[in-house]
């Protein structure tokens, strides 16, 4: 009997313990946030093709993801549905109605346990349509505030899915976010429009699990992304799944930098703490705004002969 209801005994002591915790510290909440700070839990688990399985970490980390006091969990790329094409070679027979439901239970938690979440999964269109690769924004009132779809979709998605077509921008706690997925990543494009929307993070949820061994992902993903925090001058949280030949959640903040990363290949959380207020490294900052205007190039030029001519030395 102990082994039958051992995990429901625990999420009902989690749950109780969070209850607790919000309603002795409700009364001062309010003068204790202050805008522009924000505590994100970056997850990785094991996705796989049972979205039951995935259920239960999203809904153990989210749990944990609240009382470590965070303001936003972040998930992996289809941490919901698995990954077609990875976790599973057809959409034929796909259980829509259990991730439905499934969603909605993510959804019911975080409404419970007041908390934001990034949730990725597939989204069901109509008719022959293929579906959408997708996050979701859940909100702490556990409502569905948005929906970004993987605008780049690499060739073998698009055997399976439908590129999306909209950024997603969303405040919280005064804090601006933007979301992208995956192969977006290869597209400099899409990171520079979130500059000009004014975002403040990027949640950027990857699958880059069950690969080959000697894979370069685990090399170049991180670096890449390292690249546009830093020329962008945004903090960038980056989750994925934990399977075997996978690269672990990092956080990056707007010099560049990596503030911190898990260990490969196992199930955690990352968490971290931002406050916009801070100052960072930050070498186009100053000509940076000009740059997006068209203006490439600092200072003033000038109208010279000698500046003209570049086939002599004088």
């Amino acid at each position: 009997m102990k082994t039958k209801y051992q995990g429901t005994i625990i999420m009902l002591i989690l749950l109780f313990t969070v209850f607790i915790n919000n309603e002795l510290s409700g009364a001062n909440q309010t003068s204790q946030q202050s805008g522009g700070r924000l505590r994100i839990a970056s997850c990785q688990f094991p996705v796989s093709a049972d979205i039951m399985s995935n259920y239960r970490f999203i809904e153990s980390q989210i749990i944990e993801a609240k009382l470590k006091k965070a303001d936003v969990v972040h998930f992996p790329e289809c941490a919901l549905s698995g990954y077609p094409g990875t976790d599973f070679q057809s959409m034929d027979g796909f259980n829509w109605a259990l991730l439905h439901r499934m969603t909605d239970s993510v959804m019911v938690l975080a409404g419970k346990l007041k908390i934001c979440v990034i949730l990725g999964s597939l989204h069901k269109l109509t008719g022959d349509n293929k579906p959408h690769n997708s996050l979701y924004v859940i909100t702490p009132e556990g409502k569905i505030a948005d929906r970004y779809d993987k605008r780049f979709c690499t060739s073998t998605d698009l055997k399976y899915c439908s590129p999306g077509d909209h950024f997603v921008t969303f405040p919280i706690k005064d804090v601006r976010c933007g979301l992208l997925i995956c192969y977006d990543v290869r597209f400099p494009e899409l990171y520079r429009e979130y500059r000009k929307l004014g975002c403040d993070v990027i949640f950027q949820s990857f699958y880059n699990a069950r690969a080959d061994k000697g894979s370069i992902h685990p090399l170049i993903m991180p670096v890449t992304a390292q690249a546009y925090a830093g020329v962008n001058y945004f903090y960038m949280s980056l989750t994925n799944s934990s399977s075997a030949e996978s690269w672990p959640c990092h956080f990056i903040t707007p010099d560049g930098l990596i503030q911190n990363k898990l260990a490969p290949n196992v199930q955690g959380i990352l968490i971290s703490d931002i406050d916009t207020g801070m100052k960072y490294y930050d070498a186009s900052g100053e000509f940076r705004k000009d740059a997006m205007n068209g203006k490439l190039n600092s200072g003033t030029t000038v109208i010279d002969p000698r500046s003209a001519d570049r086939k002599k030395v004088y």
